[in-house]
């Protein structure tokens, strides 16, 4: 029963680890950090970049570990490279043209958009 148990616990690992990011998130982001900073962020299947105004580049790899959908808020747990936890946040149901890209324990590092540069409260605004 163990080994059974085992196999299963070790595929079910396998396959999480193997797991490309979203569609929904794929793709460029105009992002903006708590400060105002504003970054350019692209998503691909196993790797993003975030670009700085001045044009530096940096490369992360990541796998997506987890999807949550809490009431129409979907949150998507990404895991990079180097073992830190992220999660892709999208607070509205009806549209995942803006969301928040958070730390592991859930601060804002980036509030993303697809079309323009928005600032966390702009996100909320009816």
């Amino acid at each position: 029963m163990k080994s059974i148990f085992a196999l299963i616990s070790f595929g079910t690992l396998l396959i999480l680890a193997s797991c490309s990011g979203s569609e929904t998130y794929r793709g460029d982001w105009k992002a903006t950090d708590p400060k105002g900073n504003q970054f350019e962020i692209n998503f691909q299947e196993k790797s993003f970049s975030i670009q700085d105004s001045a044009g530096e580049k940096t490369q992360y790899e990541y796998t997506q570990n987890e999807v949550q959908n809490d009431n129409g808020v979907m949150s998507y747990g990404i895991r990079l490279g180097d073992g830190r936890k992220l999660q892709v946040r999208f607070p509205f149901d009806a549209d995942q043209t803006k969301g928040f890209i958070l730390d592991a324990n859930d601060h804002v590092m980036y509030t993303i958009a697809r079309e323009r540069y928005m600032r966390y409260e702009e996100v909320y605004q009816l």
